[in-house]
């Protein structure tokens, strides 16, 4: 069995959670102007700043870009930008079409669009949104039951275990906006998650003796792997593998530290897989 076929199987299985990158929607257009999705931190940053670079040190990273412009114009600001940006209608990324149509048991994506709920539009699930500075709760997180058709917030206790997770840890405009985006969220948010307060105690049980796929997930910038860190704590050895077709010498040795085997190859070769697989069967 090849790399890529052990991997589809464990997907389907549920042994394998697809772990969800901007660089997986990077095919995806706005149905209007035909730009490309804004997910990854440089267009972002651009997005949000009417189309301008900022200075090098704040177009290091979208949080620090954040960080700068809630400064100036305040939270409402970034809350509004978001929104509105991924409150767009986008073509669908083929990623996100494969994901449809297998519905896996548990699916993590970090980009802050609504395709992965649309995939399973049709279908009851559990969302967990993450959340940051906010007040009158302990956790860094929501819980929402979807039933087909309409979402209502529940509490851990509530939650249908057999049900599919769909986990959105920097957040979502659906079904109340919430994101994880300037350095002061991330901050809060990652303090949190190393505490334990940002995972519900029934991921925490499901999430163990798994492995990852990341498609499209940037490794070179501290946020990102920080996140990823405490996301995937408990999970098999080897954790899994990451896409990447040119990792740099940084994405090397995290990957090497956490125990992740790279693949030189993108999503389109995965999909490119898939299809294969299909035909043959």
């Amino acid at each position: 069995m090849s790399e890529f076929a052990e991997i589809i199987a464990g997907i389907q299985a549920g042994s394998v959670v697809p772990y969800i990158g901007p660089g997986a929607v990077a095919d995806a257009r706005h149905a209007v102007t035909g730009q490309p999705m804004p997910a990854d931190s440089h267009s972002l940053i651009l997005a949000m700043n009417n189309g301008q670079p900022m200075a090098p040190k704040l177009m290091y990273e979208f949080p620090r870009a954040a960080m700068n412009l809630e400064l100036k114009r305040g939270r409402s600001f970034i809350e509004r930008f978001l929104t509105e940006t991924y409150s767009a209608r986008y073509s669908r990324a083929a990623v996100h079409d494969w994901i449809k149509a297998i519905k896996p048991r548990y699916v993590i994506d970090i980009n802050r669009d609504t395709q992965l709920q649309d995939s399973y539009a049709d279908t009851p699930y559990t969302l967990i949104v993450g959340i940051a500075r906010v007040g009158g709760t302990d956790y860094r997180f929501k819980l929402y039951h979807y039933d087909g058709s309409a979402y209502t917030e529940v509490v851990q206790e509530q939650v249908d275990a057999s049900l599919p997770i769909l986990f959105k840890p920097m957040g979502t405009p659906r079904p109340e906006p919430s994101f994880i985006a300037s350095d002061a969220d991330y901050v809060d948010y990652i303090t949190e998650l190393m505490g334990g307060f940002a995972i519900p105690s029934f991921l925490k049980e499901h999430r163990k003796g798994k492995r990852y796929l990341f498609i499209g997930v940037p490794m070179n910038r501290d946020t990102e792997r920080m996140v990823l860190s405490d996301i995937v704590y408990g999970a098999a050895e080897p954790k899994g593998w990451v896409l990447n077709p040119s990792p740099t010498e940084k994405e090397r040795g995290f990957c090497n530290k956490l125990g992740l085997s790279i693949i030189h190859a993108d999503a389109a070769d995965l999909l490119s897989q898939v299809e294969k697989s299909r035909t043959a069967a």
